[in-house]
């Protein structure tokens, strides 16, 4: 007999957040919906990760692996690493953009080196934006498990969209 699992998710309206996002100085738009002032984004509740450090051009994420986040072979997924490693990178260059700016992620790259199960416990994607020009931004992060043992290395490029 197969044990099914369930979880509710719940999230507020994007709307709200994403207008406020748009005109905000891109520092004081993460630290709102880090401290809650600002409702997270459904992504966040979907994947399950939140916003832990808010500082310029850096940003730590945390997140918690679980059985809903497995693959096949019973291990987490990339693609949860991945969601992780482009919110702290993509956060981190949107720290140090004016009200106003927008970016989107160009290309992303991770290598992952310890794969993840639901003991691993909570995870923490700690970014640091490299560079933010004009037109591009380049920002590199590093995943970690609750010892500090490395999990991946990544790297991500964006592209600055200007009014």
């Amino acid at each position: 007999m197969q044990v099914t699992r369930e979880r509710l998710i719940q999230w507020a309206d994007p709307g709200p957040t994403a207008d406020a996002v748009r005109k905000a100085a891109g520092i004081e738009a993460i630290r709102a919906i880090a401290s809650g002032d600002l409702p997270q984004p459904p992504i966040s509740v979907l994947v399950n990760f939140t916003l832990k450090e808010v500082d310029e051009g850096r940003v730590v994420v945390e997140g918690y692996p679980g059985e809903e986040h497995y693959n096949p072979i019973g291990t987490v997924h990339g693609g949860f690493a991945l969601t992780l490693f482009d919110t702290a990178m993509s956060c981190a260059v949107h720290t140090l953009l004016p009200g106003g700016v927008g970016y989107t992620t160009t290309d992303i790259q991770v290598r992952f080196i310890r794969g993840m199960t639901k003991d691993t416990g909570p995870v923490r994607c700690e970014a640091t934006a490299v560079h933010v020009g004009r037109s591009t931004a380049v920002a590199e992060a590093k995943l970690y498990d609750g010892e500090r043992r490395l999990l991946g290395v990544g790297t991500t490029a964006c592209a600055i969209l200007r009014p």
